[in-house]
């Protein structure tokens, strides 16, 4: 059931009819139902090489359509007839080919979602690729922050996308758990010895003096010179495994990582594999010294650095002047690590946007190093969280973790909606943020605003979960109307809220499709808010009781939501 492929298939015919060399003919979406469903700009690519006026070969690629050409049975869709699939065929100036799709194919739209169910908006052009996707990436020691949460949400919603058209996912974590960060905490758990909570405390209160710790650390490091020379000598202790701190590290680290546990398990986020700066900082201090040799890196006052300016970025050091790799060492021996884990054709790393320029400069070193590699990988990078209340910084312990964050969402959404029960609040108070997140173009800022993110009624998650209920109760209310309906109104011309949510659905597996080869999960936003739109619309407008016509295209809503929704990580609810 792919009309975008009946139409390209039967246009390329006519393209190759009129040319004789090859030409792209791009098919897509139309914005406004008056220019058709889908539409085609490829008369101004022809009208170039057959040096003729653009709306000429538009009428003329329109007029060779309409003699009717046939596109191979069987092998596009629900209708494997062209004539069938499209009611009509418009050119518009300056020479745009515009196709409408036959209220027959529409119809048949609604049948084929319901025997997809679950698979429909799935495909197969990635199924033999292998994509590992690195994200979150939270430091041990350190409180899971807001930016954390986000960079969560991105890339789970990614991945999901890779695995909706076939690929095999590797879900990573990479975290730093050894570096001046972890001294500064350790330093600050000494000094705070008497308020660590024990064993038996709750997960969050022993994250929350982990947090405490660390800016009590930070805070010492940048204002007291004492304080410093010890932190620096306990971050050589660390790299050194020194028994005199071993306990106090392995009991940070093994909080830190329970911690960050429960909150993967309660986002959704199960990953395959957790990295960690201590197991590839040897790896990566080997290459930077191997490679030192062949002039990739140089020396400069007792450190290693790589000459970025060469290449128009900025020098970073790999190794500094105590022979320990830096962050850029580790990354460097991360690539490696894990691609002999998982041999995979494409590595995506989401990061904050803050690491643009850092990374710019360790992609290249890479390049250098391994160019293989480095064509494999993709950094992205997404903008900061704002929330009422300023910056937020770990290091001077003024952080706004995520756990606040989702608890806060949950806790508006009981107060609200007091009729739903805590697993449904749960579900819902999630679902406002993911969808409040994954809304903006990757790399924007984002405003949160909880009116705004928990509202029924708006641009929300909980908006599109409310209309997926919706769709549900319809059902389970009418789940005789076919013996009711002895099919009545099933041949009736369509009406124009009726035409208005079929033709949505059409296009949900090429959004699918572009948002997970453009990494944009907010196209699927957009869609899943319009479509909500027009459907809330048609059920305001119309009795659908009775009639089995619209009885299929509220399931065909309802699976639709439902797969989207899960594309954004977002989890479904039966009653609100």
């Amino acid at each position: 059931m792919n009309a975008k492929k009946l139409i390209t298939d039967n246009l390329l015919q006519i393209v190759r009819k009129l040319m004789k060399e090859p030409v792209d003919a791009q098919v897509s979406i139309s914005e406004k139902a008056e220019q058709g469903d889908y539409y085609t700009n490829v008369a101004f690519r022809l009208a170039s090489i057959l040096k003729k006026k653009p709306l000429d070969v538009a009428y003329e690629i329109k007029s060779e359509l309409e003699k009717g050409t046939k596109s191979i049975k069987g092998t596009t869709g629900i209708t494997g007839d062209f004539n069938s699939a499209i009611d009509r065929i418009e050119v518009a100036n300056p020479g745009f080919v515009n196709f409408f799709l036959s209220e027959q194919y529409l119809r048949e739209t609604a049948e084929y979602i319901n025997k997809k169910g679950d698979k429909f908006g799935a495909g197969e052009k990635l199924k033999d690729q292998k994509v590992m996707v690195e994200f979150t990436d939270p430091n041990p020691f350190k409180e899971f922050h807001i930016g954390h949460l986000y960079s969560n949400v991105v890339g789970e919603s990614l991945s999901r996308l890779y695995e909706s058209q076939g690929a095999t996912i590797w879900r990573v974590c990479y975290q730093g758990d050894v570096g001046l960060h972890v001294a500064k905490a350790i330093y600050g758990m000494q000094k705070l010895a008497d308020q660590m909570p024990d064993e038996s405390a709750p997960l969050s209160i022993r994250a929350q003096f982990m947090g405490e710790a660390y800016a009590q650390g930070s805070k010492d490091y940048e204002s007291n010179e004492n304080a410093k020379k010890e932190i620096n000598e306990l971050n050589k202790k660390i790299y050194e495994q020194d028994s005199s701190i071993r306990e106090l590290y392995k009991k940070g680290r093994e909080w830190s990582l329970e911690y960050f546990d429960s909150i993967y398990q309660r986002l959704g986020t199960g990953f395959k594999r957790f990295y960690f700066e201590s197991e590839v900082g040897r790896v990566g201090a080997e290459l930077v010294r191997e490679f030192l040799k062949k002039d990739i890196f140089e020396e400069s006052d007792g450190a290693i650095i790589f000459p970025g300016e060469k290449y128009e970025l900025h020098n970073r050091v790999f190794i500094n002047s105590l022979g320990l790799p830096t962050y850029e060492a580790k990354d460097l021996g991360l690539v490696p690590t894990k691609y002999k884990d998982f041999p995979y054709d494409r590595s995506i790393i989401i990061t904050a946007q803050e690491q643009v320029e850092y990374f710019k400069v360790v992609l290249k070193a890479l390049e250098k190093i391994n160019p293989e590699l480095a064509s494999k990988t993709t950094h992205i990078s997404h903008g900061i969280v704002k929330l009422p209340g300023g910056k937020m910084s770990s290091r001077t312990g003024e952080v706004i973790t995520g756990e606040w964050l989702m608890d806060e969402a949950v806790s508006r959404i009981r107060k609200d909606y007091p009729e739903m029960n805590d697993k449904i609040s749960e579900k819902v108070g999630l679902g406002a943020i993911k969808f409040a997140f994954l809304k903006s173009v990757i790399g924007r800022d984002i405003e949160f605003n909880f009116d705004e993110s928990i509202s029924l009624t708006g641009e929300s998650g909980p908006y599109l979960q409310y209309t997926y209920v919706r769709t549900k109760s319809v059902i389970e209310k009418n789940h005789e109307s076919r013996i009711m309906n002895q099919g009545k109104d099933t041949e009736s011309a369509l009406n124009l809220e009726e035409l208005a949510v079929l033709r949505q659905l059409v296009h949900f597996p090429q959004i699918v499709e572009n948002a997970q080869s453009k990494l944009s999960p907010n196209s699927v936003v957009s869609y899943l808010f319009e479509l909500s739109q027009r459907f809330n619309l048609f059920y305001q407008k119309h009795r659908i009781a009775g009639n089995e016509l619209r009885l299929e295209l509220t399931r065909a809503v309802g699976h639709t939501l439902k797969n989207g929704l899960n594309l954004l990580g977002i989890e479904t609810v039966e009653r609100m």
